[in-house]
């Protein structure tokens, strides 16, 4: 099989809903062991047959986790370079928004040899002897500042040349990037041959823009999109009065926060819960293969197998269309569906 069949092969098999395993990893909370393995068997139960980690979550926390439980199971994964972990003697409890994690400290290198170590580190926490999709995680000049060029260097110069190795290889099905932004998968496009990004929070039902012009681009280069964060940091699917809406891993400033509200009256005024919405949104573009919402708990796998589920009627989408809540090129489960 060439590279190309590959890449196709692979991303072909991306189911529409798959787990982000951040939260296994201690985002923002400690998980046991036991709940961890409990949410993932949950996952597997439902029929998830597709996870994202990443050595940052929990500073190879995640990875372990997932490679204990998946041990022999017949799933998509995928993975991240773009840091190395350096074993810390005495770390703090929180770090980096991870409670009670491995103690390790992670450290950008986006370099050939540092993907490599990376990879490497990640095949043995996995327990396994390739991945189906490889990711450069948080590349972009959002997450680095005046660093990002240098980054962006390293990676293009290094780091790329090394994935594209692991990819001819057979080690790596797939290979792209796993980011918070935009703007750095447009820059990407402009030097390097990818396959996939994982785009988190760009695409959405609170925010389109990715419409304009980078979903197109992505749609015409055969680049399909995962993604992440379908529901903002939380703000559509958090309920009003459980305390303040986030978005962009803060609390949400005014406008966002009313246009959550608008958002959840419209969806309320034809019965349809806001998060079910918002997971099947992003699916109805073409170039969108798969949505991977956290998942912290056994009923957060539940509730969010039974919102994919949810039927949505067409009126819906036109509602929010003539609130002025949709981008007016943004294909909706019903265009989809009628075409």
């Amino acid at each position: 099989m060439d590279v190309a069949q590959q890449r196709s092969q692979t991303l072909a098999r991306l189911p529409r809903l798959g787990f982000g395993g951040a939260a296994v990893g201690n985002l923002y909370a400690a998980v046991s062991d036991a709940q961890a393995r409990a949410v993932i068997d949950a996952a597997l139960a439902a029929g998830i047959r597709y996870f994202d980690t990443a050595p940052h979550y929990g500073f190879g926390l995640s990875e372990t986790r997932h490679g204990e439980a998946l041990a022999g199971r017949e799933v998509m994964i995928s993975t991240k370079v773009g840091r190395v972990l350096e074993p810390v003697a005495f770390p703090a409890r929180d770090r980096h928004g991870f409670v009670d994690a491995a103690p390790f400290e992670p450290v950008f290198d986006y370099s050939y040899d540092g993907v490599m170590r990376s990879f490497e580190a990640s095949l043995q926490r996995l327990q396994r002897d390739r991945v189906d999709i490889l990711l450069a995680h948080d590349l972009g000049r959002d997450t680095h500042g005046e660093a990002h060029a240098s980054h962006m260097r390293a990676f293009l110069d290094g780091g790329y040349k090394a994935m594209r190795e692991l990819k001819d290889a057979g080690a790596a099905g797939a290979i792209g990037l796993g980011v918070n932004e935009q703007a750095v998968c447009d820059e990407a496009l402009d030097h390097a041959d990818l396959d996939v990004f994982l785009l988190a929070g760009r695409y959405t039902l609170l925010e389109q823009t990715a419409l304009d012009g980078f979903l197109p681009r992505c749609e015409q280069r055969g680049v399909k999109i995962i993604v992440g964060g379908p529901f903002n940091s939380g703000a559509l699917v958090e309920t009003p009065g459980g305390g303040p809406i986030h978005y962009n891993y803060a609390p949400a400033d005014a406008g966002i926060v009313a246009r959550v509200e608008r958002l959840r009256r419209v969806c309320a005024a034809h019965g349809v819960p806001l998060a079910a919405a918002a997971l099947q949104f992003p699916l109805a573009h073409p170039a969108v293969a798969s949505v991977i919402p956290g998942m912290a708990s056994p009923a957060q796998v539940a509730d969010a197998v039974a919102w994919m589920e949810a039927p949505l009627p067409a009126a819906l989408w036109n509602d929010l269309r003539a609130e002025g809540l949709l981008h007016p090129g943004a294909p909706t489960p019903a265009s989809r569906a009628a075409a």
